[in-house]
Parts: structure tokens; C-alpha cells; sequence
């Protein structure tokens, strides 16, 4: 952490939200809500002080040397010393049809220097603001966040246009954030954010509303990974087919109890590939970023199992986050688990979004 002087507390936790099922009715809480779009990217906190600029990120793990472009926007754009929190996004399409781009975002977290450099010209980042934690000397921790807000659209909103650095939309209306929530998701965002107006910023806790879309989808399962700890089913792995039959692996599933991981082991024993010799057929999957030391290898697995699983986006051929695991279907033919049978939202462009 860079030796800042701002008039908060560092490092910031942020505020966290809880789920929720539908958008909250205004009259819900005293002092009403204030609702804005999910934006599904990294969150990060900017500090600034001067030229010192620090993108902060949720797990405190600073994101600034990956995104030289929004720390030089930073330097340009914002007042001498602030924090704001939001969310940095990756933006993908043609004009006049483009969403949010989540594996262009995720592949900005890179260790070679000469990569970032490489990747910020050509798939710059973005920054959404949606709360004005200090401003000067002045800390704004403690203050309602109507209050909040009023500060960060004196900060952002004179820059609409000009910067990378965003004004998240906000309603008080319920009815308009329902509609927010059905729109907005074809440009690739994450749902709904409830605010109370009356309550102060809270680090750390879940005092925030949270409404996500999830769908469910049938998959074929395509093989699992050891859990870290040497014992069980860590994650199952699934696929789905494409038009012309390729089967795509589309992302996994990880959350399972102890008991649950070693059941699988048994479970799948008979779906287990193997070689003339008996031996198990593995593979590996790409390295995450984030987790480079990660073991990414796995037990291959006949294709003949179809499980229902929630998921909340597919973006391309791969859902956009870890996915829930339902019900085994064996009434399913696995190759009936195609891309084309997922529903998705409308196409909407993230343009639009931002324009507000």
C-alpha cells in the first residue's frame, strides 16, 4: 500500500451486498433506496494523493500495475486526493452493439510487463464509480450515501464523455431498476444493486441489496479435479455441444461438501476414461491468472452424464462464473446439451448503458 495522506482509514474493505431475489419496494426501509445497474467486473477502490494513484482491489491486493491506462485517466481526470469505489470493465463489439467483455477483463491480469503494456492499448479498461468514500480533506465513510452520491456526481459527472472514468446510473424508482434488470443484462451486466440512502459506507459488511439473473441449463460432464486437500471431487468440469457436435468444455462446478466430494469419487469411478494399460486418462485445463500456481489438471470422464445446473451468464462458450449444481438428469441425452439451447438475454448496447 502506498503511503497516501487521506482522510480514511487504509487499506478500505468495501461495502459488500447480500442476495435477494426481486428488486426492494421503496417503502421497504426508512430513508428509501436508491438503486443502480450490477456492474460484473473487478472491483477496486481508487486512491489518490497527487501523482500516487492505487487501484485498489476487494481481496486488498492492489490491481494498479495492470491497468497503467486507468491510473494515467486518474492522474488526468480526478481531484489531487480522493477514493472512489467501483468496478474496472473491459468493453467488447462493434460500436453501437457492445457489452461488457469478460475474458479480455480477466486477461489483463498478466505478469509480463510487456504484455500489459500490449493489452492496455488493445483492450483498455474502464472505471465505474458508484460511491465517494473521501474527497480532499474530507471523509465521506460516515456520511449517508444520498450524500455520497451527490459528491461522486460533482467528481464524475463533469467527465461524461471525455475520460474512461464512468458516473454509474442510479434511480429511486423501483419499476425503472426492474426494467434495468431485463435490459442491461443483453449488454452483459449482473443484475440489480439496492442502496439505502440513509446508511453510512460500511466496510466489510453486507448491507446491500443484490438481485442477479440466473437461468439453468443442462451439460454434459466431461471430467472432474482432485479437491486441494488430495481427497475427493474438488470441481466437476462440463461441456456442451456446439452445431457441428465438438463438445466445448464451458466452465465447472466446485461447491460440495466434504462427505459430497468423496461420494463422487465413487460415484464416477465407471465414467472414468482409461488407457490400454487401466491407467486413468487426465488432462489440463488453461491456467487462470489469478492462480498461476493453481494444479489445473483433470480426470477425463465418458461423456454420458447430463446434470442441470443455475448459472447466471454464458458468454461465448463458457458460463461467466462458477455455476450451481441442481439435479442429475439421466433422462437427458447428453447430445442434446448444446450452446444453441441456453437461453441469453437481448442484445443491448453497453453504450446506452453508459450514456445514462
Amino acid at each position: 500500500m502506498v503511503d497516501m495522506d487521506l482522510p480514511i482509514t487504509l487499506p478500505v474493505t468495501p461495502m459488500l451486498a447480500k442476495a435477494a431475489k426481486a428488486v426492494p419496494d421503496q417503502g421497504s426501509v426508512e430513508g428509501g433506496w436508491s438503486y443502480e445497474p450490477k456492474w460484473d467486473g473487478f472491483r477496486c477502490i481508487i486512491l489518490k494523493d497527487g501523482d500516487e494513484v492505487e487501484l485498489s482491489s476487494r481481496g486488498e491486493k492492489p490491481l494498479t500495475r495492470y491497468f497503467p491506462e486507468v491510473v494515467e485517466a486518474c492522474r488526468e481526470h480526478l481531484p489531487p486526493r480522493c477514493a472512489i469505489d467501483g468496478e474496472l470493465v473491459v468493453r467488447g463489439g462493434e460500436p453501437g452493439a457492445q457489452r461488457l467483455y469478460w475474458e479480455a477483463l480477466s486477461a489483463r491480469i498478466h505478469p509480463a510487463a510487456s504484455r500489459v503494456a500490449k493489452l492496455s492499448v488493445e483492450t483498455p479498461a474502464e472505471f465505474i464509480g458508484f460511491d465517494q468514500l473521501a474527497l480532499g480533506d474530507t471523509s465521506f465513510i460516515d456520511a449517508p450515501f444520498a450524500e455520497r452520491r451527490a459528491a461522486l456526481v460533482d467528481t464524475l459527472g463533469p467527465l461524461a464523455h471525455s475520460a474512461p472514468l464512468h458516473l454509474t446510473r442510479t434511480t429511486d424508482d423501483p419499476d425503472v431498476a426492474r426494467d434495468w434488470f431485463e435490459r442491461f443484462e443483453g449488454a452483459g451486466l449482473d443484475g440489480i444493486v439496492a442502496k439505502q440512502l440513509a446508511l453510512p459506507y460500511s466496510p466489510g459488511k453486507r448491507v446491500l441489496i443484490k438481485v442477479k439473473h440466473s437461468r439453468t441449463a443442462e451439460a454434459v460432464l466431461i471430467g472432474y479435479r482432485i479437491h486441494k486437500s488430495g481427497n475427493g471431487v474438488g470441481s466437476l468440469l462440463l461441456g456442451l455441444h456446439a452445431d457441428d457436435g465438438t463438445l466445448y468444455p464451458v466452465g465447472g462446478i466446485s461447491a460440495f461438501t466434504n462427505a459430497r466430494r468423496l461420494e463422487l469419487i465413487d460415484e464416477l469411478e465407471p465414467l472414468v476414461q482409461r488407457d490400454a494399460a487401466g491407467e486413468a486418462i487426465t488432462g489440463a485445463t488453461d491456467r487462470s491468472r489469478f492462480q498461476s500456481n493453481k494444479d489445473v489438471s483433470f480426470v477425463a470422464l465418458r461423456p454420458e452424464r447430463v446434470v442441470e445446473v443455475a448459472f447466471d451468464q454464458l458468454e461465448g462458450r463458457r458460463f461467466r462464473h462458477a455455476v450451481t449444481f441442481l439435479r442429475w438428469r439421466p433422462d437427458r441425452d447428453p447430445a442434446s446439451c448444446t450452446l444453441d439451447q441456453v437461453d441469453r438475454a437481448p442484445s443491448y448496447d453497453l453504450g446506452e448503458v453508459l450514456a445514462g
